[in-house]
């Protein structure tokens, strides 16, 4: 367990610091805006979708390590995915760092999100982890352009 500890902190940081797909993303035809008034993160999450297919994904905004990190690692993660498979992802991954499901989390499916596990151990987090996620979600759903909200 305290492998995965040092590697969720190293991960945390290395995304934090060097975010990966950060900025607006020329050509994208769905975005979404995420705020957490409780922490401050705000993200927006700029996607390009072609059919059901998410071609690209990009992501701005400012916040606590982990709302970056996670921002970072799901750009990475989605881009080149489905629309489907994007939302089974969000599933898991909000079962992941809630703790909620029954179920064991499939490590072997989430992949480099499997570290946002140790956020569990801190509830407060929960809502920066899930945040981009959300946002993302509600540019894939209809293009929203209202801001999502952690409250």
């Amino acid at each position: 367990m305290s492998d995965m500890r040092e590697l969720y902190q190293e991960m945390i940081l290395d995304h934090h610091k060097h975010p990966r797909n950060f900025g607006r993303l020329t050509g994208a035809n769905r975005h979404a805006e995420g705020f957490n008034p409780l922490c401050g993160d705000r993200v927006t999450v700029y996607a390009l979708v072609d059919g059901d297919s998410i071609r690209d994904l990009s992501f701005e905004g400012s916040g606590c390590a982990i709302c970056m990190a996670s921002a970072s690692v799901m750009t990475d993660e989605l881009a080149g995915k489905s629309v489907d498979d994007a939302e089974q992802l969000f599933v898991k991954f909000h079962d992941l760092v809630t703790g909620e499901s029954a179920k064991e989390p499939d490590l072997d499916v989430l992949g480099k999100l499997a570290v946002f596990m140790g956020v569990r151990e801190f509830p407060v987090r929960v809502k920066c982890a899930t945040l981009p996620w959300h946002a993302l979600r509600a540019a894939l759903k209809d293009g929203e352009k209202a801001p999502v909200s952690t409250e």
